[in-house]
């Protein structure tokens, strides 16, 4: 791959970042529409049963009800091929149901790695590594 696309692949992950942090749900739908592939390969907690770029549509629909100020800051990035990765950080206040857990208004913080894997220009394939633990203890889910 030459490095116009590895910097094209990156460009699309930033612009998928830039689409959540609108906080617009039908925009974040929109960017999985055109950067994802339909039959996306999706490695990391989905647990509602979908598959495909539908998963990640629900994923960020979940995530944008419970934290709708949700905000990704990518700390790094890393192009090499047709993978990108990412390290962010994410906030957000708790303001609707997240996992069982009721809303509490606390902020939280936590960290993230996503690898992707571009082919014919989308997103086709995503491993994640999310701390969900810690996201949950700052909802007091589970004790420190």
């Amino acid at each position: 791959m030459s490095a116009a696309g590895t910097t094209g692949n990156a460009a699309t992950i930033h612009r998928f970042h830039s689409a959540v942090n609108s906080g617009d749900r039908d925009l974040v739908a929109e960017a999985v529409d055109e950067l994802v592939a339909p039959d996306l390969l999706f490695h990391a907690p989905v647990p509602m049963g979908l598959s495909g770029a539908e998963a990640l549509k629900r994923v960020w629909e979940v995530l944008l009800r419970a934290f709708p100020d949700i905000h990704v800051t990518v700390e790094e990035t890393i192009s090499e091929g047709d993978k990108v990765v990412v390290r962010n950080t994410v906030t957000g206040t708790h303001r609707g149901e997240y996992q069982g857990v009721p809303p509490t208004g606390k902020t939280v913080t936590y960290s993230e790695i996503f690898i992707f894997r571009f082919a014919n220009g989308r997103v086709a394939e995503v491993r994640g590594v999310v701390d969900v633990l810690s996201l949950l203890r700052q909802l007091g889910a589970f004790p420190s």
